[in-house]
């Protein structure tokens, strides 16, 4: 069904108005610092990630994201920088986010800590007409290219140990309306409010067990509950399933291919009745880990 999500986008009157929100991920434990800036340099090593992710594949206009970051602990405490930049594409839109994270942590106990996390965030936001499919003439008013920038900032608190997490984060504060030339509104960003949590049991020496769960709420629209389960085996494999309440059920799958290098992709089928239309979502990843031995390194690797 070709073009139905451009038909989704354009509503009655002379201007499309479209809602900008967060970009979506399956395997969002691997993509912690983009949702809580809390989580930043936490992982105790220097870590590259990227990931793209292709929704609702077979509709044309349907999201495609891709996302690098790097992160890294930068003093003893376990202080952390980190840069993200996330690049979504929704039908003619395209939005550009660069965040720069740091993370502060606090010793509650000798297993625990908490990490406070800030981010500084410029959003680049652009619209193409030429990619609606106008069925009512020749709108002057949907043609040519609107590019807008935005600043806006956010923060996190990660709450952690060797064996649970818990976190709580607001990417962006900042509501932001976008304009066309004739101040016409055309996009709107909510503010995304995040919860999260979760537990590593350890059911033999070669086998962990950890279940998840993500709270996802945003003004105007219902509550987005991601669970998950997934097994690490001899620290190689990682085995798991998620379902995305009323909306999606998960496959994942990760491999430890060196000391440093891990690779993974899950795919989500789709139960709404959009499902009928689409063959899934596909989404891969690849993360690097330098300085493995670093001193800034947990002698256990967690398995978050």
């Amino acid at each position: 069904m070709k073009k139905i999500i451009i038909v989704l986008f354009l509503l009655a009157g002379f201007s499309p108005s479209f809602a900008q929100q967060d970009a979506q991920y399956t395997q969002y434990m691997y993509n912690t610092m983009t949702i809580n800036p809390g989580y930043t340099g936490t992982s105790g090593t220097t870590s590259i990630l990227g990931i793209y992710r292709a929704q609702w594949v077979g509709l044309d206009g349907a999201p495609k994201t891709g996302s690098f970051s790097i992160q890294t602990p930068v003093s003893i405490n376990g202080q952390g920088l980190g840069l993200s930049i996330i690049n979504d594409q929704i039908g003619p839109t395209k939005e550009t986010a660069i965040s720069v994270n740091y993370s502060y942590p606090i010793q509650l106990s000798e297993d625990v800590k908490l990490s406070l996390g800030l981010s500084a965030v410029g959003n680049f936001w652009e619209v193409d007409y030429t990619k609606l499919n106008v069925h009512e003439g020749n709108d002057m008013m949907l043609t040519g290219v609107e590019s807008k920038f935005s600043p806006n900032i956010g923060a996190g608190a990660y709450l952690h140990s060797d064996k649970w997490y818990a976190g709580i984060s607001v990417p962006r504060f900042l509501e932001t309306e976008f304009y066309d030339d004739v101040k016409v509104s055309v996009a709107t960003r909510k503010k995304h409010f995040y919860a999260m949590g979760g537990y590593v049991f350890e059911l033999s020496d070669a086998v962990k067990f950890k279940p998840a769960a993500m709270i996802k709420g945003v003004s105007g629209s219902p509550l987005a509950v991601d669970l998950s389960a997934n097994f690490l085996l001899d620290e190689k494999l990682t085995l798991g399933a998620a379902y995305r309440w009323d909306a999606a059920i998960s496959a994942m799958a990760g491999f430890q291919i060196s000391e440093g290098l891990n690779i993974g992709y899950a795919y989500d089928f789709d139960t709404q009745k959009l499902g009928k239309y689409n063959s899934g979502s596909h989404e891969v990843f690849l993360r690097f880990d330098l300085f493995p031995k670093s001193k800034y390194r947990m002698i256990t690797p967690r398995f978050f």
